[in-house]
């Protein structure tokens, strides 16, 4: 699943502050809240994920029109997620954040049959092990990463427009240029969004929103730019014996 991280600036273009001019452990708090969260929400896909292929409700979805209940429900809790931040309370915030990590695991069941739960395994380690390095990459760089945002944002248009081709085309040639293209797309987002964040704990004017409301927030972005790195190297390395 190709998706955009949310926008969790609201409306506007934000001015961030200089980092160093906040101490550090609220950084820290900030980031081990939004870690904490990702890491839930994708224990949650997994587990769910597991359950639909093996109870076998991921095949009785897949009739009919749960097939379309089944991939479009993840986009409406992050529609509901985006356009209800101001509205909604720290805890239906929350509970929606669980429900769209839940329905993602509905929809993903079907890897269980593409794939060998090992090799399963294996790609999973090398994404966590690409996420972590970029994170950290992301946590500590001097570099404004924020000039690659534009170029990123391209980049996932592209990625988006050549899958929809590739679905009618069917191209091997093109499947795998889109999956390379994908894992390096979302490597970096990795990078661009832990330091967008970490800009966020260090001062970003919001008004009124709850820190925690956009450490789920945080999170999701952050989610959906695991899951998908996970998905494109299943993509070039995953198999089924």
């Amino acid at each position: 699943m190709e998706s955009q991280p949310p926008n969790i600036f609201g409306n506007g273009q934000p001015t961030f502050q200089d980092a160093n001019s906040i101490s550090s452990p609220d950084i820290a708090s900030f980031m081990s809240t939004v870690f904490s969260w990702m890491v839930a929400g994708l224990l949650v896909t997994g587990a769910t994920a597991y359950y639909a292929a093996t109870s076998g409700w991921y095949l009785s979805l897949m009739q009919g029109m749960g097939f379309w209940l089944v991939m479009l429900a993840p986009f409406a809790f992050l529609l509901v997620m985006n356009f209800g931040l101001q509205k909604l309370s720290v805890t239906t915030l929350a509970l929606c954040f669980l429900a769209f990590a839940g329905t993602m695991g509905v929809s993903l069941g079907g890897i269980f049959f593409a794939y060998s739960l090992g090799s399963l395994a294996q790609v999973f380690a090398i994404a966590a092990g690409t996420f972590a390095i970029m994170a950290i990459a992301g946590y500590t760089t001097k570099v404004d990463l924020s000039k690659f945002g534009s170029i990123l944002f391209m980049g996932l248009l592209g990625i988006i427009l050549a899958s929809v081709v590739n679905w009618w085309m069917k191209s091997t040639m093109m499947e795998f240029l889109i999956s390379a293209g994908g894992v390096l797309l979302f490597t970096g987002l990795v990078a661009y969004d832990t330091q967008r964040l970490k800009r966020i704990a260090a001062g970003v004017e919001f008004g009124q929103v709850d820190p925690l409301k956009l450490a789920l927030l945080g999170a999701t972005s952050l989610y959906l730019d695991f899951l998908n790195l996970f998905l494109f190297l299943l993509r070039l390395l995953g198999r089924r014996d």
